[in-house]
């Protein structure tokens, strides 16, 4: 049987993607168990007891060539997960993102190199966040690329991106493949770098990749303790506690949610797929649903009676909008999404409430607000009543 290791295997995509491979492949999954996403004791994390009877688990660290090469032995196939994911925190943990996200690709490749290993394929997670804002349609220009928003804009509540050409307003269209990337958030940056090593060293060991711009993943199982990674924990926690919620910008940012079992539906079928060979490829859903959107789906969903405020604030590094376009993963994957974004709320939500809400939520709550401290006193979180 063929052997797929899967880097941060125990992480909330790599579950997904271990429950498609277990009755097809032998798998192998590295991970570190970062207390950040798995707790104090990873093995009492739902994600780590998800997987733990389904494939072999080695702790260890794509950092460390040691724990690599004993993690590849016999390996066919590396579907590389292991990566930092918060936007918001790589702004200030600029060393760590570099570590982990750059220096561990540099490693995974070179102990590759080194050590000779006949492997067939990598699979690389990268996320659309390379984009920066994405497309845009303007009337003058046609489709632009906008740059950053301009702070002092944000600050006077204006936040919908603009020409950067004639600084006009601009229309939001789908994001192809062949966009231009201009990545805004330091996370964004360290994608972008392990997209352009695999490019760069891949062909010359001959190795194909495929790699996958991932766009808003989402569903049962993602970390309800991790508040740097999404906003559906934050907001389940406050209202399960029929909490008020207070929401970034003006509510009408949007993103292309996608069900993380879609996410591994198209990862997978990637791997024995020459089609998608030296290939960039998006998925989504192609639908973008605004924040404002998704705090009254999950208000509703859980009959809760918070109030949903807008607040101004906002963050550096956040894009405006996002839909992507998602033609070549049906042409070349066979790629379509199976769950809308009400069915695939419906599932997490009743997930979420069969989790020990007074330990996981609580601790989710202020974690969140030790993000927000640290994002505050960096600089990196502007806060309209100040």
């Amino acid at each position: 049987m063929r052997k797929v290791l899967v880097t941060g295997g125990s992480g909330f995509i790599g579950n997904a993607v271990v429950e498609r491979l277990k009755n097809k492949y032998e798998v192998i999954v590295l991970d570190n168990f970062s207390p950040q996403i798995h707790g104090e004791n990873y093995e009492e994390s739902y994600l780590y007891k998800n997987i733990k009877d389904k494939c072999k688990v080695i702790k260890g660290d794509v950092r460390n060539s040691e724990d690599l090469k004993a993690a590849l032995e016999g390996v066919d196939y590396i579907i590389h997960l292991a990566a930092e994911t918060g936007t918001g925190q790589s702004m200030y943990e600029i060393n760590r993102y570099t570590d982990v996200n750059i220096k561990g690709t540099s490693n995974l490749l070179e102990v590759v190199l080194k050590n000779k290993l006949p492997i067939k394929k990598i699979i690389l997670s990268s996320s659309r966040s390379v984009y920066g804002e994405g497309m845009y349609f303007c009337k003058e220009h046609g489709i632009v690329v906008p740059k950053s928003r301009e702070i002092d804009d944000m600050k006077n509540g204006d936040f919908e991106v603009k020409c950067p050409i004639c600084g006009s307003e601009v229309e939001l269209r789908y994001t192809t493949e062949g966009c231009e990337l201009t990545p805004i958030s330091y996370y964004a940056y360290t994608k972008l770098a392990q997209e352009k090593m695999l490019e760069v060293m891949c062909p010359t060991m001959n190795i194909p990749y495929t790699i996958f711009r991932y766009q808003n993943v989402y569903g049962a199982g993602q970390s309800l303790n991790n508040p740097y990674t999404g906003i559906l924990s934050i907001f389940s926690k406050l209202l399960l506690k029929n909490q008020n919620i207070n929401i970034f910008e003006d509510g009408k940012e949007s993103r292309d949610f996608v069900h993380v079992s879609d996410i591994a539906a198209a990862t997978c079928s990637a791997l024995e797929n020459a089609s998608t060979d030296y290939q960039h490829i998006n998925v989504g859903s192609g639908e973008n649903i605004s924040v404002i959107q998704v705090a009254e789906t999950l208000k509703r969903l859980y009959a809760a009676h918070s109030e949903i405020n807008i607040s101004g604030d906002f963050r550096k590094g956040d894009i405006r909008h996002n839909i992507a376009d998602i033609t070549k993963a049906k042409e070349l994957c066979g790629f379509k999404p199976v769950y809308t974004f009400e069915e695939g709320m419906k599932e997490f939500t009743e997930w979420v409430k069969k989790q020990n809400e007074e330990q996981s939520l609580e601790k989710s709550g202020d974690l969140f607000e030790r993000s927000l401290f640290e994002m505050k006193e960096t600089g990196m979180l502007i806060q309209a009543k100040e």
